[in-house]
């Protein structure tokens, strides 16, 4: 045994201390606080970051997040770059001046000049075409640009932060995406996790919406019976923690009750029976040992795979296994190599 003490910095937040820049994420999950120390890690240089997620996750509070650790003077600018074409994406980021084209009759900053010393956000930047991504690439090579209609060379101090739900290696791949941009922008790269691989935040952003949303109506904060809580935790969340902030949302302002209701979740999206990815073959067990293998064997790779499927949260467990949270308590007591 290593008789080395670790030493712990007392400023360092433990496990479940959001530090105040983060404090817009409402989280308690360990991928999330690794993510939280990546940015601050990141945070003091200037090179670009892909953040990449599927919808919903939160992939601009993660880019704004990382400005306000970055400390950064400017400020935080973001854009939707999806659908814009050639002429847009330049005077949407550069800016034009006085005659640069029919209808320009004043000069017009870009958002790049908007977010000097700050950070510009350029979401769904899987949907850029190659002629934008060029003049992007530029722009991260050398911090130097030209407005619309002028040749006289500007220079950035923005930081650019980008951001996708698309696989930007399958772009690679189909030729839609320039390697040499998408090297540029993943020297850097956060991957926000889905709903589903963060399970255990479902109770405490659901509370976090219905309070939000209880004060905003001046009513008072409805409550979440168990079974409810059960049946968000199982559902699958394709949209994910915006698709859960809307069911909150509308479940607060439409009841009257005083009890935190999903009618429409509970008929039409109720848990179908878990279908687990590596189950046992135990006829060849039996041809291979001579034997079926014991309950308490069966059982054991049961509990076990429910517990991986879950994410570790014995709530959604106990409804995969078809058992009461009670029951699956008493077996986790009764045997801690579960919980390993």
């Amino acid at each position: 045994m290593s008789d080395i003490t670790p030493r712990i910095d007392p400023k360092r937040p433990r496990f479940g201390e959001i530090p105040q820049p983060f404090a817009s994420i409402v989280t308690n999950d360990r991928k999330m606080q690794t993510i939280f120390r990546y940015i601050e890690a990141i945070a003091p240089t200037s090179q670009a970051v892909l953040v990449t997620g599927e919808t919903g996750t939160g992939k601009e509070l993660v880019a704004r997040a990382l400005h306000a650790v970055s400390g950064r003077s400017g400020s935080f600018v973001s854009v939707n770059v999806a659908g814009l074409d050639d002429i847009m994406f330049s005077d949407t980021l550069f800016g034009h001046c006085r005659g640069a084209f029919t209808g320009a009759e004043r000069d017009r900053k870009g958002l790049i000049e908007t977010a000097e010393g700050g950070t510009l956000f350029l979401d769904e930047i899987g949907d850029l075409n190659i002629p934008n991504q060029i003049k992007l690439l530029r722009l991260l090579q050398e911090n130097e640009y030209y407005r619309l209609g002028e040749d006289r060379l500007k220079k950035s101090s923005a930081r650019i932060v980008v951001a996708t739900n698309s696989s930007l290696e399958n772009h690679l791949e189909n030729g839609i995406f320039r390697s040499d941009l998408y090297y540029r922008l993943s020297s850097h790269h956060i991957h926000v996790p889905s709903l589903r691989e963060r399970k255990n935040d479902i109770p405490l952003l659901m509370e976090y919406f219905a309070r939000d949303t209880a004060k905003m109506f001046g009513r008072p904060v409805p409550t979440a019976s168990a079974e409810t809580v059960e049946m968000l935790i199982c559902y699958e969340f394709p949209g994910n923690v915006r698709e859960l902030e809307g069911m909150v949302r509308n479940a607060v302002t439409m009841g009257a009750s005083g009890a935190l209701e999903f009618p429409k979740l509970k008929s039409q999206h109720a848990p179908s029976p878990v279908t687990f990815k590596t189950m046992p073959d135990f006829s060849r067990m039996s041809a291979t040992t001579g034997r079926m293998p014991t309950l308490a064997e069966a059982e054991d790779f049961l509990i076990r795979e429910a517990l991986r499927e879950s994410g570790g949260n014995q709530r959604a467990a106990a409804v995969m296994l078809g058992i009461s949270r009670q029951a699956l308590n008493k077996r986790l007591q009764r045997d801690t190599r579960y919980l390993e």
